[in-house]
């Protein structure tokens, strides 16, 4: 009866010091990833779209977002970007650079009034170098989600977080096809191109 006891008693305090074990090292995997908010202020989204004679650029805000860091390395992120911030910055005329605003708000282009917002997700994350990755995120525009690959960087300091990417976007696969010749036969030079450009800063503080 008593090496019986004795046997229950060690299995339990084996069960326990497993169990304690067990829990220290999920403790320990979950300190290695977190979340770091982005200064939405100071980050920033910048934007090219070219026509075949020309190109207008602009910029456009980071509403919210967040980076997720796994082992001091990316690992994920969201963002929320404000269309309704959009804004051109080449053209000088006031009168011109409004039409051109609320054209590209209008529903030929973003549609801001029905869709707001558009979000960007990364889904996977490729580490080329302590610094460097191929990113796939799942884009967000006008309600329709396409993925797209594209190279980044990051680096920490003690200041923080800092990234940079060069995206390139088929805007036609967001069914935003106003100019496109892939649709529209007979516009010559007065073609809009289907890729535009976005050259993303983001600062974590």
């Amino acid at each position: 009866m008593i090496k019986q006891t004795l046997t229950i008693a060690f299995i339990y305090v084996l069960s326990i010091l497993g169990f304690t074990t067990l829990a220290s090292r999920s403790y320990a995997a979950d300190n290695n990833v977190k979340t770091i908010a982005i200064n939405a202020k100071k980050s920033s989204v910048h934007w090219i779209g070219k026509k075949i004679v020309g190109q207008h650029s602009g910029s456009v805000n980071i509403q919210t977002g967040n980076i997720v860091i796994k082992n001091e390395l990316l690992a994920g992120g969201y963002f929320v970007i404000d269309m309704r911030s959009l804004k051109n910055e080449d053209l000088k005329d006031a009168s011109y650079n409004k039409k051109l605003v609320n054209h590209l708000n209008s529903a030929d282009f973003f549609n801001v009034t029905e869709y707001p917002t558009a979000t960007a997700k990364i889904t996977k994350v490729s580490v080329i170098s302590p610094n460097e990755y191929s990113v796939t995120a799942d884009f967000t525009i006008k309600g329709i989600t396409k993925s797209v690959t594209f190279p980044t960087t990051l680096k920490t300091g003690g200041n923080g977080y800092k990234g940079n990417a060069n995206i390139t976007l088929d805007r036609t696969l967001w069914d935003i096809r106003y100019g496109s010749s892939s649709f529209f036969e007979g516009i010559g030079d007065k073609a809009i191109k289907n890729e535009f450009e976005l050259k993303v800063n983001i600062v974590s503080n």
